[in-house]
């Protein structure tokens, strides 16, 4: 049985993933993209399922994601997901658009559905072709029993990752009990407005098309796009929600008495999963927290965060374990948005280092054992209103530079 935490109305499984609402299988396996780790993995689903999407805002997005797209908007669902890495069939031409194609067809062929409730995902090193023959050969096997294992799917997704990520939770709806769960990839090229990060969260919810796309654009905006490691976003960036409905909901809208519920669970799976990337950045030792509170605006709030758990001076401070608060108000001050600098208030941790305009005094010794946690919170405000926003990032080492440098080799 797996360990449970209870908060109000929301069940947290924290080994549950996207296997775990009913109706949907998942596995992975090795076809030889990559030298040796697992490189082709699936998500099938009994039935056809409502789908919603989100894409990176990179101009060059990649072919698998045009094709995704337009498979989507032919009746708003899909029932598979096949997906690879170590190639992000990105910046191949048209000979990528066939390629990913090609993808579609055979693992629709091997499901015997229709091409188009196929959905295809790539990552991984931008510019090159992919080694068809061996995806192909790896697609026509991967529906063998022995590579249907959701653990499979979760590796066969990761690239620089140092580690699964994963997160499940269970609401009432209707008296039914309706799962959400999810699984991410993500670790550099991370930065709001979507990055190299692919993020798969499936529901047996029973729910209409406008009102999921309604709910995964504006948390999306509040979770997926306020994480950052490096300031690069990336061609291949996407996140899928696939409901199909077998719950037996009365269906989902708006105005249905548990929409709140509804949404609050599939925040909290986005949350956690874009948490788990920021503290997966490549190199990183820390998950760094910026809560924004007393904006003018919520939009005002995120562009605060943003700025901040961006700035490589920052970042670098919190990775030195140097609490230099003149960082912090720095990237407040070129963040675009207007504050009134005799009204802000910057705390690290429990510890406040600016007010009103002037540096507080603070015992250096711990708040340098305080940046030595491995989550570190950052709190500013800016008490000029009462909108907040919270976003993360990581710290930024020695060892990102080594990982980057050699990425292709």
């Amino acid at each position: 049985m797996l360990p449970v935490v209870s908060n109000k109305e929301i069940v947290v499984l924290k080994e549950g993933s996207v296997t775990l609402p009913q109706g949907f299988t998942a596995g992975g396996m090795h076809c030889g993209i990559k030298r040796k780790r697992l490189d082709l993995g699936y998500i099938v689903s009994e039935v056809p399922a409502t789908t919603a999407g989100v894409y990176t805002t990179n101009i060059f997005q990649a072919a698998p994601l045009l094709v995704t797209q337009e498979s989507i908007a032919k009746e708003n669902k899909i029932q598979a997901v096949i997906v690879n890495s170590g190639n992000a069939n990105a910046c191949t031409g048209e000979q990528g658009i066939l390629d990913a194609f090609q993808m579609q067809k055979g693992f629709a062929n091997e499901l015997g559905i229709e091409e188009h409730l196929v959905a295809v995902t790539s990552t991984g090193v931008i510019g090159e072709l992919l080694p068809m023959d061996k995806v192909t050969t790896g697609i026509k096997q991967i529906l063998n029993p022995e590579f249907k294992d959701e653990q499979n799917f979760k590796q066969a997704i990761l690239t620089t990752d140092t580690c699964i990520k994963q997160v499940a939770v269970q609401i009432k709806i209707d008296g039914k009990t309706v799962s959400i769960g999810g699984a991410a990839k993500g670790s550099g090229m991370i930065h709001p407005n979507m990055a190299t990060m692919l993020g798969f969260i499936t529901t047996d919810a029973n729910i209409a098309h406008e009102d999921l796309h309604a709910a995964l654009k504006d948390i999306t905006n509040q979770t997926f796009n306020m994480i950052t490691v490096d300031g690069d976003t990336s061609t291949n960036d996407m996140v899928l929600v696939m409901a199909n409905g077998l719950a037996g909901n009365d269906q989902l809208t708006k105005d249905h008495p548990d929409w709140d519920l509804f949404k609050a669970g599939l925040k909290l799976v986005s949350e956690e999963l874009a948490k788990k990337i920021a503290r997966d950045g490549e190199g990183a030792t820390k998950l760094v927290e910026v809560q924004v509170n007393g904006a003018y605006s919520h939009e005002a709030a995120r562009a605060v965060g943003k700025s901040i758990i961006s700035s490589n001076l920052v970042k670098t401070a919190i990775y030195g374990t140097d609490p230099n608060w003149g960082r912090i108000v720095t990237a407040i001050g070129y963040s675009g948005i207007p504050v009134e600098p005799n009204k802000l208030k910057v705390a690290i941790g429990p510890y406040k280092v600016f007010e009103n305009g002037l540096p507080c005094p603070f015992v250096e010794e711990e708040v340098k054992e305080y940046l030595q946690l491995e989550t570190v919170s950052i709190l500013v405000e800016l008490n000029q209103g009462d909108d907040n926003a919270t976003a993360w990032g990581c710290d930024l080492t020695y060892d990102y530079v080594k990982i980057n440098a050699s990425y292709r080799t």
